[in-house]
């Protein structure tokens, strides 16, 4: 940024001669009698005021301060920005900008019969323009800044004082996402060789009495709400977690930022970009009778009875003591905290438990642990994450091993459950060891979930066609929601690791796809109004589904149901692709396309929602179409490009061999019409980011938006940025399609990000991708991915680098080797 004039301070005139000083309607002296004290730091140029040096620094900075709040273009002047204002958005309607001389020429005190004037509303752009000039803040500014801050105060609920402690809004996203100290680079998840290590590191802690909570003291000053707003009728989300890059060596620290002085929006709020999606669609146009929507409340402990009575669990889990001398509980606030953040940040994206029934105190001691491990990651506290791991699995271990004669038709439902979670947690760790680990148990979840679906049909046939009763539903329901979530999850491990998929869709033949989180979260009065709403919604089975979607009949079902329809649908690409038959098999792959497209027209037909999930994301639905969505993006680009190089390279977790992969899939991608519509759905991946900002994005998506995004966007932008690098350099001239495209991704990205570092379209998008999925870390893959796209991104320049040498000297251009990528980043 360019360094800005200390005080904006108007020169004496350099004579006092002076019958003939001109002067502007402000009293302020001309130019040409004002002494040019104020030089460049950058060239020998001086200037009479300080705004004009600054301006003039802008040209060697590239700085542009003035934003456009109604769409996303910068300027360097201002005057420019209100051309723009005038000519682009003039046919939008709305407060056009003023000037700053009609600014503070509106200040004439005109009034109407009625009383004063009532003062225009201000956008975040007008407000950060205000004092810009060298005068400084005029009454009529004042005046309007002051009713800004009113009519903020009572959108958020909050008084004059909390507005005026909390930062303001700015075209960036909320300046509360800045932190306030120092922040050295981005975290990842530490490498932790074994429990022993853990519990090296947790006795070396103080023990305080009572419950022994080992967390550093500053953790409990995160405003996460505590039981009795919980209770209110609007939930706070949690604070997002924000850094900056330090280029100073050293461990990370986390700095939350806080959002106390900043309400929720309700589901009626004006600012759309800060309340949570209505799922899947908007409640105002969904059909049938309008809904009042609701908030689910994040369970709580909330008395030390429960704290006592959770200790109590675990010992008597922990038959062999391994726990119970080194494990420290956290107390009351920060247990809370952790449950407010899994059930607020990760349990929409993979809604398997019931909120409603899930008691902390009543609970089994390895789900509890394995929920509180994960809510601990989204807090960004990954010493107590790991510790809240580790217990959960040796609780689990300590199960199997007392189990004899174990029967997975036996198997209880928390033990399926806290085992998923726990391979969710290692198997995105971003440790190659959590990895093996995950592995290894797989088939035993599996054959988990045979068996207790075993069970659940013998239970459900018993019943003889009789509708079950709320608490009979709930358990059945719950069981479904587990069985269809380890699918997800097994189906993100082929997309990410190519690993086989251990369970097949024949698994779930009859069963019933997952209910609305309408129906899942409804709190039944009695039995007939239950009877009722059971019997009112629409729930099809899974082979119902499926045969719907290959005949090209659009089916109705819920969010869940939405994604796991993706992924059912990502598996048969999967298998077909993988088949020695693919390339002959045409029949197969028009089946796959007919089913593709039926599902994103059944879309349209999704049950509405009334249950409204509080996160920051660009799609106005249910989280879970969102997240099904970037999988439908994946799942086309598959049908025709298969990375398979790239997805076994992620299961070593080594940066410059991904990248190396990355770089030497470049044979892959080929040049046809065919893949320019594989380039479409990779345009739409970073549409996504771009429209909404890259920075935003960067800051927010990380605990607002679920694992998928990243793991899918992996082959998308791989696929975009190698298809990039061919137009740039192949020597058949581009189509006008070509063209088109080239120009609509360009548009994306402002001047600055690409010509401002000398580097092709190619090198930006992966660079750009790279920086954004790994600023804010809560799952340790994505820094590994982060990592190797900025590599791959040298890598592309590098040789771009040597195709110009190769042009300028004649020397023969090196082909790409499969470690190109290490190569250039040395």
């Amino acid at each position: 940024m360019s360094a800005i004039a200390g005080a904006s301070q108007i020169a004496p005139p350099a004579s006092p001669a002076a019958g003939r000083k001109a002067s502007n309607a402000n009293g302020v002296e001309t130019t040409s009698q004002k002494e040019k004290k104020y030089k460049c730091q950058f060239c020998s140029r001086a200037f009479s005021r300080s705004e004009h040096r600054s301006r003039h620094e802008r040209s060697h900075t590239k700085e542009r301060p003035f934003k456009c709040g109604k769409c996303r273009s910068t300027f360097v002047r201002r005057d420019l920005l209100l051309r723009h204002d005038r000519t682009v958005h003039a046919k939008d309607g709305g407060v056009p900008l003023q000037s700053d001389s009609k600014r503070r020429n509106t200040g004439g005190s005109k009034t109407s019969p009625g009383g004063p004037s009532k003062l225009p509303e201000m956008d975040d752009t007008a407000l950060e323009q205000f004092g810009d000039g060298a005068d400084g803040f005029s009454i009529e500014q004042a005046a309007m800044l002051m009713t800004n801050f009113q009519q903020r105060a009572a959108m958020s609920g909050q008084d004059m004082g909390a507005v005026h402690a909390e930062p303001m809004m700015s075209p960036h996203g909320p300046q509360l996402m800045e932190p306030t100290m120092p922040y050295a680079g981005s975290m990842t998840l530490p490498q932790m060789n074994g429990w022993d290590q853990m519990l090296a590191h947790s006795v070396s802690q103080p023990k305080p009495p009572s419950i022994s909570p080992s967390i550093d003291a500053h953790h409990d000053m995160l405003p996460y709400p505590n039981p009795n707003t919980m209770a209110g009728a609007a939930n706070t989300l949690p604070p997002l977690m924000a850094h900056q890059q330090s280029h100073a060596d050293g461990l990370p620290s986390f700095i939350p930022a806080s959002l106390d002085g900043l309400g929720t929006p309700s589901a009626l709020s004006p600012f759309t970009s800060m309340m949570g999606p209505v799922s899947p669609v908007d409640y105002r146009r969904s059909p049938g009778p309008p809904q009042q929507c609701t908030i689910a409340r994040a369970p709580q402990v909330e008395t030390d009875e429960q704290i006592n009575r959770i200790m109590d669990n675990i010992r008597r889990c922990d038959s062999e003591g391994a726990l119970v001398e080194t494990f420290r509980l956290p107390q009351i606030s920060v247990l809370n905290r952790y449950l407010s953040t899994y059930f607020s940040f990760f349990h929409h994206h993979l809604p398997f438990l019931h909120p409603a029934s899930f008691n902390p105190a009543t609970v089994s001691a390895p789900l509890l642990l394995s929920v509180l491990s994960i809510g601990a990651l989204y807090t960004f506290e990954q010493d107590q994450a790991y510790m809240l791991h580790i217990g959960s699995k040796v609780l689990v271990t300590q199960f199997l091993q007392k189990k004899d004669n174990f029967s997975s038709r036996k198997c209880p439902l928390w033990m399926m459950q806290s085992s998923l979670l726990n391979m969710s947690f290692a198997s995105w760790s971003g440790d190659p060891k959590g990895l093996e680990w995950a592995c290894s148990i797989k088939s035993l979840l599996a054959n988990m979930v045979a068996g207790n679906r075993y069970e659940l049909k013998l239970r459900s046939d018993a019943r003889e066609g009789r509708q079950p009763t709320h608490e009979e539903w709930i358990e059945d329901e719950g069981c479904r929601r587990t069985y269809f979530a380890v699918y997800i999850f097994f189906g993100l491990l082929t997309l990410t690791y190519n690993h086989t998929p251990a369970i097949s869709f024949n698994e779930f033949d009859t069963l019933e796809l997952p209910s609305s989180e309408t129906l899942w979260n409804l709190e039944a009065a009695d039995y007939d109004s239950w009877t009722e709403s059971l019997t009112a919604s629409t729930i099809i089975t899974f082979r119902e589904a499926h045969d719907a979607l290959f005949q090209g009949e659009i089916a109705r079902y819920s969010a869940f149901a939405t994604r796991v329809m993706i992924n059912a649908l990502f598996l048969e690409v999967w298998y077909h692709k993988r088949s020695p038959e693919a390339l002959q098999d045409v029949v197969t792959e028009y089946k796959l396309r007919l089913a593709l497209d039926t599902w994103e027209k059944s879309l349209e037909l999704c049950e509405p929602e009334t249950v409204v999930v509080q996160l920051s994301a660009p799609h106005k639905g249910h989280p879970l179409i969102f997240n099904a969505m970037a999988m439908y993006r994946n799942t086309r680009a598959r049908l025709l490009v298969d990375l398979k190089a790239i997805q076994e390279a992620l299961r070593y977790h080594d940066s410059y061999e991904v990248a190396a992969a990355m770089t030497h899939a470049r044979d892959k991608v080929k040049r046809s019409q065919e893949m320019l519509n594989v380039i479409q759905a990779c345009f739409d991946c970073i549409e996504v980011a771009a429209l909404q900002g890259i920075r935003w994005v960067a800051r927010t998506s990380a605990t607002n938006w679920s694992i998928e995004h990243p793991l899918c966007g992996l082959d998308l932008i791989v696929i975009l940025s190698l298809w990039l690098w061919r137009v740039e350099h192949d020597d058949e001239p581009a189509s006008d399609e070509e063209k088109q495209m080239y120009q609509k991704l360009r548009n994306l990205f402002d001047d600055d990000s690409v010509d401002g570092s000398n580097q092709k379209l190619s090198s930006t998008v992966a660079r750009l991708w790279g920086s954004m999925i790994d600023e804010v870390v809560v799952w340790g893959i994505t820094k590994l991915m982060g990592e190797s796209f900025k590599l791959h991104a040298q890598a592309l320049v590098g040789y771009e680098d040597a195709v110009m040498a190769e042009r300028n000297n004649g020397t023969p251009v090196p082909q790409l080797a499969p470690h190109a990528a290490e190569v250039a980043a040395y």
